[in-house]
């Protein structure tokens, strides 16, 4: 079974808001068996699957982990829409940088419109001098890696820059987009809905990307953990 089985179908529980008990007896197994599911001890047959998927109203696939789709559908890298300006300009490197460039302009899109319902202009400004120092450090790194450009392109200095100052400056972004959110929760108390009903109302197109995002980079991270304990 996929490992993502496991965690959807406890997700879903809580997001649907019922007990284990509750769910068990609708799904027609009993609270231990599904506690064995949903903690990946035991793997389910064609039966409960079949059933949890009528249960939480989702597809085969998406409970599977084979699609971020409630519905099954999957994204291919040109039907991602684009909403940056680029759409006719023609990209080297093939289908991964076209999927690559799309994933994140729709996912900061995404990012930006959440933040936007916020209206906090800190967090909107920390979160912007986060990204653009993510975009300055790859940059840089691309550009200083021919040998032929000219080594005092940039203002920070190399000693700086590999000193870890723009990592700082990331850092001191995050920690100032904490924060900002932190005040609106206690000045306003209200934050954007970010359940996947609220998301597919509010931004029908973009949170495909923005999810897909978070799946693989949520994946990759997990990998890194993974590879260091010698799993």
């Amino acid at each position: 079974m996929n490992a993502e089985f496991s965690r959807t179908l406890s997700l879903l529980r809580q997001e649907k808001g019922v007990s284990q008990r509750t769910a068990a007896s609708a799904l027609g197994i009993s609270q231990a068996l599904l506690s064995h599911y949903e903690n990946g001890i035991r793997e389910p047959g064609l039966a409960f699957v079949v059933k949890a998927c009528d249960y939480y109203g989702v597809s085969s696939d998406f409970l599977l982990g084979r699609t971020l789709s409630r519905d099954g559908t999957t994204i291919a890298p040109e039907e991602l829409y684009d909403v940056s300006d680029e759409k006719n300009n023609s990209m080297r490197g093939g289908v991964l940088a076209l999927l690559s460039k799309k994933l994140l302009v729709n996912s900061i899109g995404a990012l930006f419109q959440l933040l936007a319902k916020t209206g906090s202009r800190e967090a909107i400004h920390a979160a912007s001098d986060y990204l653009s120092t993510a975009v300055y450090t790859i940059y840089r790194r691309l550009y200083e890696a021919n040998p032929d450009n000219n080594p005092d392109f940039f203002s920070v200095s190399s000693t700086h820059f590999e000193g870890g100052l723009a990592d700082a400056d990331m850092k001191c972004a995050e920690a100032q987009f904490a924060q900002a959110l932190s005040d609106h929760v206690k000045e306003k108390g209200t934050m954007p809905d970010l359940s996947n009903d609220a998301l597919a109302r509010d931004l029908p197109v973009l949170y495909q990307s923005l999810l897909q995002l978070v799946h693989q980079t949520g994946e990759r991270v997990n990998s890194v953990m993974a590879a260091r304990s010698g799993k």
